[in-house]
């Protein structure tokens, strides 16, 4: 009995050191999902004033010349799927989203998870990278992905790209999101709210060129801080649920607890009341 009580309250401590680690990944993903929430309107700001930008230089521009039509290249996505563990199905949702598409597109992966998950539906990206651990990376992470997309825009083999991630919102489920990179839309940027002409010193069309190039880091951070957040969140609920899951055992081991030492005081109180019945006898 005494070694099986000793079991118990082994399990016990285990199951509490794990609740502590469940508790610890817990703050970590709620402190990440704050702090990539937080710079979001930042990413959108920029990306507002880029546009406004892009939008002034169109209209010092002329029309464009009507092109000759060429073989449509394979379609890109890039995938922002989830880079740690203990997401749930984080990945698989970013994956099912996009459909046929998958098999169809070349595919840019971000998120060392998300590779596991690709594999298992046994296709492979052309390029990947991890998602940072810390949202302050993301900036450089988007200047790898653009580098790498660019280079294959250039020599003509994708023609389209979209980015496919998880957009946080709050007080609302994470969605997936899919975002047109390429080729732009410039009918979609802002007019001008003056007809007077700015000052450059720079031809419009190298102008247009960086703008542009600047205008998709911006949306590829945007995508990035939409999936690290939404990421945490999931890995936040999923540590909630085993938070719960560790109360239950808890509760269940320490009621075994309570039973195995009341069946311990039983068997002594009977040994006691027993011995002290012999001590009469032979008395």
């Amino acid at each position: 009995m005494t070694e099986r009580l000793a079991e118990i309250t082994a399990r016990i401590e285990g199951i509490r050191q794990l609740g502590a680690v469940v508790n610890a990944m817990r703050g970590i993903a709620a402190a990440r999902a704050q702090q990539a929430r937080g710079q979001l309107p930042a990413v959108d700001m920029y990306a507002a004033s880029i546009a406004t930008a892009i939008g002034t230089v169109l209209a010092l521009m002329p029309p464009p010349t009507e092109t000759r039509a060429r073989k449509p290249a394979k379609p890109a996505l890039v995938l922002f799927c989830a880079e740690q563990g203990f997401a749930g199905a984080f990945s698989e949702r970013v994956l099912t989203s996009v459909g046929d598409a998958l098999a169809a597109s070349e595919l840019f992966l971000i998120g060392t998870r998300g590779l596991m998950a690709l594999a298992e539906r046994g296709r492979t990206a052309v390029w990947t990278t991890p998602l940072p651990s810390r949202s302050a990376g993301i900036p450089k992470m988007a200047d790898r992905v653009a580098d790498a997309l660019y280079a294959r825009i250039a020599t003509g083999e994708i023609d389209r790209l979209e980015a496919v991630f998880s957009l946080w919102q709050p007080g609302q489920a994470v969605k997936i999101e899919r975002l047109g990179l390429f080729p732009f839309d410039f009918s979609a940027f802002p007019k001008p709210k003056t007809s007077e002409p700015p000052l450059m010193d720079v031809a419009p069309a190298a102008l247009i060129e960086a703008l542009t190039a600047d205008y998709m880091h911006a949306q590829l951070c945007r995508a990035a801080l939409h999936a690290f957040a939404a990421e945490n969140e999931a890995r936040m609920e999923a540590m909630a649920a085993a938070r719960t899951q560790v109360e239950r055992q808890l509760d269940s081991l320490q009621a075994r607890q309570r039973a195995v030492r009341q069946e311990e005081i039983t068997e002594e109180v009977i040994e006691l009341a027993a011995g002290e019945t012999a001590s009469r006898r032979r008395a």
